[in-house]
C-alpha cells in the first residue's frame, strides 16, 4: 500500500446513523502474528448496530464510555491477503479470505489468523462476507447450543433476518423440520430457505398458537422467557440469540439471557443462550458449505460504501430480508 491513509466508515459517537461518516483513516500495519487484508466486501450485523448505538450500555466500559475507542466500524469482511506476519503460517499473499476483525469497514484491515479462513473457488467475496458473524452465530446456536437432531421440530423466531436466515438453513441441513416465525413480507423468502411453514408473528402473536416444538431459537423477539416456553414440548429447548432492542438501555435484552440461565435448573425445559466465539474452523465449515451449494448466502442487496449509512439504518429497523453487503471494490472475474 503506497498511501498512508485509506477510506473507512467512521463513528464519532453513539446514536443512529448520523454518527457515521466516510472519511480518511491511517492505513494499519500488520504485526508479526497478523494478516493485512485488502477488503473487497463487508456485511453489517447486529453487533454493528449495538456498537453504533452504544447499547446495551453495559458494553461501554469495554468499548468506550462517551465515544468508541475504535473509530472504524465493522467486523465481518472478505478480501485478499496483502501481507503476512513473519510468525503466521498457512496463509500467503494473494489468498482470498473471509473473517472478522475490528475496524473491518475500510479499504484495509488487520486480522488475527485464528479468525480468518480461505474462501473456496467459485464463492464470491460478497457471499463470503455475510458469514463470519451472522452465520457463525447461527452455526454455534444450532450445533452446539440447541444440539439440533434429525426429525426435530424447530421454530426459528426472526427467520427472515441475518442470523435467522442462516439458522433456518442450518437447522434444515441437520434434518430438522423448521417453522419460521417472521413478518408476512418475508414469508416467501423464509420458505425459500427450506422452512416447511412460516407464521406471521403479527397475526399470530401467542406462541401457544404456533405449535409444539422440540427447539425454539429466538433471535431477539422480545417476548419473555416464560411466554416463549409456551411453544416448547415437555423436554424442549429454548435458545436465546442476541439482544436487539428487546429491553432497557442497560441490558437491552440481555436480561432474557440471564433469566434463562437462572431459571434453567428449576424447570423441565432446557433454557439457554448463545454468544458467538469467532473461530476460523467454524468459518471454514460455513465457507465449504457455501462452496458446495449446501448453504446459500441470503444477500438482499449489494451497495457501495457511500450507501453504508442507509444500509445500516435498514438493518437497524429490521427491514432487510437476510443480509446486506457493502462492496468496497469489485472482484475481478
Amino acid at each position: 500500500m503506497t498511501s498512508s491513509t485509506m477510506r473507512a466508515l467512521l463513528q464519532r459517537g453513539y446514536g443512529g446513523t448520523e454518527v457515521l461518516s466516510i472519511g480518511e483513516h491511517p492505513v494499519p500495519v500488520a504485526g508479526p502474528k497478523q494478516l493485512l487484508v485488502q477488503v473487497h466486501a463487508v456485511s453489517p450485523d447486529s453487533g454493528t448496530v449495538h456498537l453504533m448505538t452504544g447499547r446495551p450500555s453495559i458494553l461501554r466500559p469495554f468499548v468506550g464510555w462517551r465515544t468508541p475507542r475504535q473509530p472504524v466500524v465493522g467486523l465481518a469482511f472478505a478480501g485478499i491477503v496483502r501481507a503476512v506476519g513473519e510468525q503466521v503460517e498457512g496463509f500467503a499473499v494473494g489468498d482470498r479470505v473471509a473473517g472478522s476483525a475490528p475496524a473491518a469497514f475500510a479499504d484495509v484491515v488487520v486480522a488475527n489468523p485464528a479468525k480468518v479462513a480461505r474462501v473456496p473457488d467459485g464463492v464470491s467475496m460478497a457471499d463470503a462476507a455475510t458469514l463470519p458473524i451472522s452465520a457463525g452465530t447461527a452455526l454455534q446456536a444450532v450445533r452446539d447450543t440447541a444440539k439440533v437432531r434429525p426429525g426435530q421440530r424447530v421454530a426459528v423466531i426472526g427467520a427472515g433476518g441475518g442470523v435467522g436466515s442462516f439458522l433456518t438453513q442450518l437447522a434444515v441441513l441437520e434434518g430438522a423440520r423448521v417453522t419460521g416465525i417472521a413478518s408476512a413480507a418475508k414469508a416467501a423468502f423464509v420458505r425459500s430457505l427450506g422452512a416447511e411453514k412460516v407464521i406471521d408473528y403479527r397475526a399470530v402473536s401467542d406462541p401457544r398458537e404456533w405449535g409444539v416444538f422440540d427447539v425454539v431459537i429466538d433471535t431477539a423477539d422480545g417476548r419473555s422467557v416464560s411466554v416463549l416456553r409456551r411453544a416448547l414440548a415437555e423436554r424442549g429447548t429454548l435458545v436465546i440469540v442476541g439482544a436487539d432492542g428487546a429491553g432497557g438501555p442497560v441490558l437491552d435484552g440481555l436480561d432474557r439471557q440471564l433469566s434463562a440461565g437462572l431459571l434453567n435448573p428449576w424447570v423441565r425445559h432446557r433454557l439457554t443462550s448463545t454468544i458467538q466465539v469467532e473461530r476460523a474452523s467454524d468459518l471454514q465449515i460455513l465457507l465449504d458449505h457455501l462452496g458446495a451449494g449446501r448453504l446459500r448466502a441470503p444477500v438482499a442487496e449489494i451497495v457501495p460504501l457511500d450507501a453504508a449509512r442507509e444500509a445500516i439504518d435498514q438493518l437497524r429497523h429490521q427491514r432487510v430480508p437476510g443480509k446486506i453487503v457493502i462492496e468496497l471494490r469489485a472482484e475481478r472475474p
